[in-house]
């Protein structure tokens, strides 16, 4: 009989610590709001609670910009804080998944400091420094995510240093064995403090081509892209030698029992999966964001599904996620065509009765939408960089909303940014009472997950779609449940031979009975059904 992880049968939940719980009234969310809120966390079901990054910073860029891999930032709390979270977090049975930002250190990191002392200090390789090119300028024309050429000239050594982000992101030069065994220590630092995994950010910007070829112009940029799409970074990102560095990295985490790797990638599915490593070697959970940009269509979601399916490599496991700090809020992408509320349903059906592991971000489960943010409260440097083209993540990272008191109980203070105007009606209080909620329906799925293992571990089988439905099949050796969704405004006619039994509706009018034969779903409903005998 199949034995599965935690991380397999489970759900990570993703906190963004700044807007998740003030605890002391600065506006800034910080680890003790979070242990204040695990028991809510325990109560919705969530197997792991994945944190963005807490570490010490001069937050350019909110925490991804790192001066010290081995403490919490005050803003935060303190390492105590932390280690109080892990222990109550995994008292409750709930797991800790670290953020680890390998790529890229802060500018007032000690070891950039050191770097950029002078071209003969010890650090000088831990970071990417190349000479102009020929006749002055950038050493070659690679440009910075964030915008503007991704290389900085430093006056006092007249050399160029690489950053694939802001210029107060100096990238590591992971070809330098020292900073390699430099990063396997902070991987030891959290691990041996009880840490469950960790989520490595960017692992695909790791290493660029060290001969310092241009890139490419992108014949496929469109205006309204982001400016550094111009050029496709065929010498700046998915570099081969990234997946031995990913290898070694995970021979740390195996030095340890039971952790999961989980790795942020943008990429294709074929180059997505080479990231799971030879002999799986490499993550446990290659990011797979490919249901965020895919047309909200239930033929091009069957395709999707099953062109992953086909691609997993034998044993790799799959896992899907909806929505993230990086992206606009799930309500707002499906309320795009109306209906949100509706789809936003059939979204949570989907993407929790699919094989593989879920990824949920904190404050879909209640609907939480995209905030407008006014330009003089822009906290984002990719907006204030390229202003005006909707570049900026500050609308998803508004705090969340608990209860239709002040700033929707995030914090008694000024938040760091905006609380959204409907948290009176739209929050965590409010939907706790009602068992029609959004937030209801989320409980419902994953304690159904939670009883009936088949919905997480058991085989995917694509049953039918069109230009309404899609229904997929989800059996093990015990048991067999159908997953039928309506995408359309119109009610839709499923055909099932046979008796059997509705176990959940994203409606609220459903009754949950023996029926047989066929049965027509409300529009924009989805149902769980279970064949009766």
């Amino acid at each position: 009989m199949a034995t599965f992880r935690w991380w397999q049968e489970g759900i990570i939940y993703q906190v963004y610590p700044r807007s998740f719980q003030d605890s002391n009234d600065d506006g800034i969310g910080d680890l003790v709001g979070v242990i204040q809120r695990l028991e809510y966390l325990q109560w919705l079901g969530v197997t792991a609670v994945w944190l963005s990054p807490i570490y010490p910073s001069p937050m350019s860029d909110f925490g991804y910009d790192v001066a010290d891999y081995c403490d919490v930032d005050p803003a935060f709390g303190s390492l105590q804080d932390f280690e109080r979270l892990v222990s109550e977090a995994h008292q409750r049975g709930l797991k800790i998944i670290l953020d680890f930002v390998p790529n890229h250190t802060s500018s007032a990191h000690p070891w950039f400091q050191e770097s950029r002392a002078s071209r003969t200090n010890p650090r000088r390789n831990w970071y990417v420094w190349r000479d102009p090119a020929p006749g002055g300028g950038p050493p070659t024309n690679w440009q910075s995510e964030f915008g503007g050429s991704a290389w900085t000239l430093d006056p006092q050594t007249q050399q160029y240093y690489y950053h694939a982000y802001l210029a107060d992101q100096p990238d590591l030069n992971w070809r330098e064995p020292q900073v390699e065994a430099a990063m396997h220590a902070v991987l030891r630092f959290w691990l041996g403090r009880g840490v469950d995994g960790f989520r490595v950010d960017a692992i695909h910007m790791l290493i660029e081509d060290e001969q310092l070829i241009d890139n490419p112009e992108n014949p496929g940029w469109l205006p309204g892209m982001a400016p550094a799409r111009k050029l496709l970074r065929v010498h700046t990102a998915d570099r081969p030698e990234t997946h031995g560095c990913v290898a070694r990295m995970r021979q740390v985490l195996d030095e340890y029992k039971d952790r999961v790797m989980i790795g942020e990638a943008y990429l294709p599915i074929d180059r997505l999966m080479l990231y799971y490593g030879e002999s799986l070697a490499g993550f446990h959970l290659p990011f797979n964001f490919h249901l965020i940009s895919t047309p909200w269509h239930p033929k091009a979601i069957a395709k999707l599904v099953q062109e992953y399916e086909a691609a997993l490599p034998a044993g790799g496991w799959p896992n899907w996620v909806l929505g993230n700090h990086d992206k606009s809020r799930l309500a707002t992408r499906l309320g795009r065509d109306g209906h949100a509320e509706e789809q936003i349903r059939l979204a949570a059906m989907l993407l929790l009765t699919l094989r593989g592991t879920p990824t949920l971000y904190n404050g879909d489960e209640i609907g939480m939408r995209d905030v407008p943010i006014l330009p003089a409260l822009v906290q984002d440097p990719w907006e204030k960089n390229v202003p005006g083209q909707g570049l900026g993540r500050d609308p998803c990272r508004t705090p969340m909303q608990w209860s239709d008191r002040p700033h929707a109980g995030f914090t008694h203070g000024k938040p760091w940014l905006p609380v959204a105007t409907d948290y009176p009606q739209r929050n965590v209080a409010t939907q706790t009472a009602n068992a029609d909620s959004i937030l209801s329906l989320y409980r419902k799925l994953i304690r159904l997950r939670q009883v009936n293992p088949v919905l997480s571990v058991g085989d995917y089988r694509l049953v039918a779609v069109d230009e309404q439905l899609l229904v997929f099949e989800r059996r093990d050796g015990k048991q067999t449940f159908i997953v039928a969704l309506n995408f359309s405004s119109a009610p839709a006619r499923v055909p099932l031979p046979g008796a059997h039994r509705v176990i959940l509706s994203t409606g609220s009018r459903r009754p949950m009975a023996a029926e047989a034969g066929d049965f027509v779903l409300d529009a924009f409903e989805g149902v769980i059904i279970e064949p009766a005998g």
